[in-house]
């Protein structure tokens, strides 16, 4: 199905991104904004994303909300043709699941419930591939996946399932969205958050290595996606986006190159992995920082599981991948100018 380009940059498309100060959203602000829609963006801090243009988010309407505070929701939704909703708690750690539970799945019930009662749209959610579960014995998932219970599936995994309920309880309703699961954003950020802080792990030379193979995805290819959905008919589809499946070796010494950096030398083995979890934990323990190695992330870095992308293919055919090559090398020659900045 074909992108309805004669929508595209009317006043009157305004869309409210829910999640705009992280890294995702941030992207498809960006994006947005580059393709004129005039965008009204929900925020908690006044810290805006450093690594977008500023002469980007000059041009959104920035209000203070919360998407757990239903009241400053609606009232954000007023005069709004659309929604990307890709606010999200990220966390695999075990003593953040209630605030993962609440922040994932009561909030976006709330995002649906305002979307119902305000007669939005098109509602474009932002899962996650976690959502359709994880393969034990290296199988593919795509969009026909079905959830299974099983000890790979994380909380925050748990959540993003459950979440995505909510969406297509309001599709029941009437109304008119489209789920998106990206596998692991890749691209230029605050490397001191989410999957960018993959690139700070590499640059400091992190020793440890995994043989797990995963779907990774470059963050700008995922907010051309949500635009060319925005600007089509679709309605009540998934869609898996990942770009390439590689082994996180293949990623580690792919970042280490374009750092000029040496490569992970180790294998994190399950029992070396074991020991190492335990080690962080206790560690942040100390510091109070938090883990970014933990029981459940250490578990995920040794699985195989491929992702298919086949079908965002057929439904937006102007669109293609960027190869991971092309986003790790263009990410790192930013992350270098960041550094030589602060040097």
């Amino acid at each position: 199905m074909p992108i309805d380009e004669s929508t595209a940059g009317k006043d009157s498309e305004r869309i409210l991104v829910t999640g705009g100060t992280g890294f995702l959203g941030a992207y498809i602000i960006k994006e947005l904004v580059s393709r004129n829609y005039p965008v009204r963006a929900i925020r908690r801090t006044n810290k805006l994303p450093f690594f977008i243009p500023a002469a980007a988010l000059a041009r959104v309407e920035w209000v203070d909300g919360d998407i757990l505070d239903t009241c400053s929701l609606e009232e954000a939704m007023e005069d709004v043709r659309a929604v990307v909703h890709a606010a999200a708690k990220v966390s695999f750690s075990p003593a953040d699941r209630e605030e993962l539970y609440k922040t994932n799945i009561i909030g976006t019930a709330n995002v649906v419930n305002a979307a119902l009662e305000r007669k939005i749209e098109k509602l474009i959610y932002v899962s996650s591939v976690a959502a359709l579960g994880r393969s034990m014995n290296g199988a593919t998932i795509n969009e026909g996946s079905q959830w299974e219970k099983i000890n790979l599936n994380t909380n925050y995994a748990k959540s993003k399932y459950h979440a995505e309920m909510e969406v297509w309880r309001g599709i029941g309703e009437g109304l008119s969205a489209v789920v998106v699961n990206p596998s692991t954003i890749l691209g230029y950020g605050d490397w001191n958050n989410s999957s960018c802080a993959i690139f700070k792990n590499v640059y400091n030379q992190f020793p440890w290595y995994t043989n797990g193979i995963n779907g990774f995805v470059d963050v700008e290819d995922i907010a051309k996606v949500v635009s060319g959905l925005l600007e089509s008919s679709i309605s009540g589809e998934r869609f898996v986006l990942s770009g390439e499946n590689w082994s996180f070796r293949q990623l580690f010494n792919a970042i280490a190159d374009g750092f000029s950096k040496k490569h992970p030398s180790r294998e994190a083995t399950a029992l070396m992995a074991a020991v190492a979890w335990r080690v962080e934990r206790v560690k942040s323990f100390l510091t109070g920082a938090p883990s970014l190695l933990t029981r459940e992330s250490a578990r995920l870095a040794r699985n195989i599981t491929y992702f298919d992308s086949s079908k965002i293919l057929q439904y937006l055919p102007g669109f293609r991948f960027t190869p991971l090559k092309q986003t790790i090398v263009q990410s790192c020659n930013a992350y270098l100018v960041q550094e030589n900045q602060r040097s």
